[in-house]
């Protein structure tokens, strides 16, 4: 399929096909509710000495797993078991595996009795190594050394989806319902319609090719033996210019210190700042983190006065309004 079809007519198609299921089970994916899986996924988690963890809950629950007698794990625990997050799951460990082929320094699946992902009551659930503790934070330095080994890489074995951008926005905004301004949700659903046609126009400066898709350091892991690249499931076949323009938000939206910015740029040898088509995929990055604040809006009033902030700096077209986690 051509990258054109995929970002055209296949887009939506998907999203939104399993949107309203997945719309009906978010509020449901507690730690409690991920917990319970866990303790199905994982053999004597109750043995003397074992120790959970949580990682991370959003999309997935990530939890380190520590065991006395046998390697530590990290267990990645989805929100549904469909198709399309199957397919995504899969997808994840194959790129996984052809990066140990290549050498790139990224996590790795753990070796397990059955062929991963594995169903548990209604999640998938996937299995890797643990990693060593990290000797220091990851730097934006360190994420561009990766981006380096990932974008000189050959084509992917693997059938990589393109980069889908906008493609969560509908199901945030149905998420957030009416506890946001309907004229702040039509001016963000034009505004996808806008970037997503506009993206499919522009003319990259870097040759296409396979991308991580979340550059950001927080998906870096610096262990003994320098940067390691996690989460894998985001990867995709794309303009590298995507994982070029996060850093450069994060520097104008978030807070990045400048010199950590320019680190990043003169190790990776370019500033995509400096391309025509940044403001078309800043655009639509900026465009999605606002729909993706407004699904907490119901639940949480810190995450819709930042949505409001968010929302209004947009329609000011200011570029420099800094944005906060809530």
């Amino acid at each position: 399929m051509t990258r054109g079809a995929r970002l055209g007519r296949a887009r939506w198609h998907l999203r939104e096909r399993h949107g309203v299921a997945a719309a009906a089970f978010e509020g449901a994916f507690t730690e409690e509710r991920a917990r319970k899986v866990l303790a199905a996924a994982v053999p004597h988690l109750g043995d003397e000495g074992v120790e959970t963890r949580l990682l991370a809950l959003g999309e997935n629950a990530v939890f380190a797993v520590d065991r006395p007698r046998e390697p530590g794990l990290v267990v990645r625990i989805s929100r549904t078991d469909d198709d399309h997050t199957r397919q995504r799951a899969v997808r994840e460990l194959r790129v996984a595996a052809w990066l140990a082929a290549q050498g790139v320094p990224a996590v790795r699946p753990a070796r397990h009795g059955a062929e991963q992902p594995l169903s548990f009551d209604g999640h998938l659930v996937t299995y890797w190594e643990r990693l060593p503790p990290a000797v220091r934070p990851a730097e934006p330095r360190d994420l561009a050394e990766l981006l380096l080994l990932v974008h000189a890489l050959p084509p992917c074995p693997v059938e990589l989806p393109a980069r889908d951008l906008l493609g969560g926005v509908e199901r945030w905004l149905r998420l957030a319902g009416e506890a946001i301004d309907p004229a702040d949700a039509a001016y963000l659903r034009s505004r996808r319609d806008d970037f997503a046609a506009a993206a499919q126009q522009l003319t990259p400066r870097l040759p296409p090719g396979t991308i991580h898709g979340d550059a950001l350091p927080r998906n870096v892991h610096i262990g003994p033996n320098g940067p390691v690249l996690v989460d894998l499931e985001t990867f995709s076949d794309d303009l590298r210019e995507h994982d070029l323009v996060v850093m450069a938000l994060s520097r104008d939206r978030y807070g990045l210190d400048p010199a950590a910015y320019d680190g990043f740029v003169r190790t990776y040898g370019w500033d995509v700042r400096d391309w025509e088509g940044c403001a078309v995929l800043r655009g639509a990055r900026e465009t999605a983190s606002c729909a993706w604040v407004a699904q907490h809006a119901p639940a949480n009033p810190a995450a819709l006065a930042e949505f409001r902030r968010r929302v209004a700096s947009l329609r000011e077209g200011d570029p420099a309004v800094r944005w906060y986690p809530f």
